[in-house]
């Protein structure tokens, strides 16, 4: 009983590493749908390992190492996938300059970019109850949500796919993976969803971000997903001083 309380939270770890995997071999086959789900079961499996490990008292220097090492595949690589896949189709011209390689590798930068945020995370005591700089999920999410609405060729009342495609020419994606880059390891306090108290007062920046993100869901359904993430961005900003 000892052994599986003290590795159940490392299973859902590993659990969302082998998620992250699957996902990744899939976007690589262009089966976008499938990986979307895998990113879904990462992100529930990520949420509980932590979950499960307060739960049972089975924190550990090694489950915090491991958590790290898997959000390196499912939030670190995958999204630089998915910006290699964005520009795999335009060569190595932007900006009106050919580059002497293909536009798609700059799309790892995020992946590197992904890796050094978690490490600084690692060593930064500070980050207990809101995160500095965008959290490597969140910016998997917001990636891949551009994708996927692209690739679904989606159309709505308030939003309409082929003016996305349109929008993101190479020189924007790349734009667009230099600010992502940068936002990972800014110094911008960020609202993370571990509460420090249960009084209201504490947590406008949560109660701010819930009903403005059940809004956009309500109106936007799918759609929404992208601009989920830029206005939690915009909120955090709103609330710097409250969050600490």
């Amino acid at each position: 009983m000892n052994f599986i309380k003290n590795n159940l939270a490392n299973a859902f770890t590993l659990g969302n590493l082998f998620s992250g995997c699957v996902g990744i071999i899939h976007l690589l086959n262009n089966d976008y749908q499938t990986t979307a789900l895998c990113i879904i079961i990462s992100l529930v499996l990520d949420f509980f390992d932590g979950f499960v490990a307060r739960a049972l008292k089975s924190n550990s220097d090694l489950g915090v190492q491991l958590d790290s090492l898997a959000d390196m595949v499912s939030f670190g690589f995958l999204p630089g996938v998915v910006l290699y896949k964005f520009l795999e189709s335009y060569g190595n011209t932007a900006f009106g300059i050919d580059f002497p390689f293909e536009l798609k590798y700059l799309g790892f930068f995020v992946t590197l970019f992904s890796c050094l945020r978690l490490a600084i995370f690692n060593l930064d005591e500070d980050q207990k109850y809101y995160f500095k700089g965008l959290n490597t999920p969140t910016n998997t999410v917001f990636l891949f949500g551009l994708y996927y609405i692209a690739q679904q060729h989606s159309t709505t009342e308030f939003f309409n796919a082929e003016q996305l495609n349109n929008l993101l020419s190479p020189a924007v994606l790349i734009i667009l993976t230099a600010l992502c880059s940068w936002l990972l390891i800014s110094p911008i306090k960020m609202i993370s969803m571990k509460f420090k108290s249960m009084k209201l007062e504490d947590n406008y920046p949560k109660v701010a971000l819930l009903i403005g993100g059940i809004i956009l869901l309500i109106a936007l359904g799918v759609n929404a997903i992208p601009l989920l993430v830029v206005y939690y961005i915009l909120i955090s900003l709103v609330f710097q001083k409250q969050l600490k």
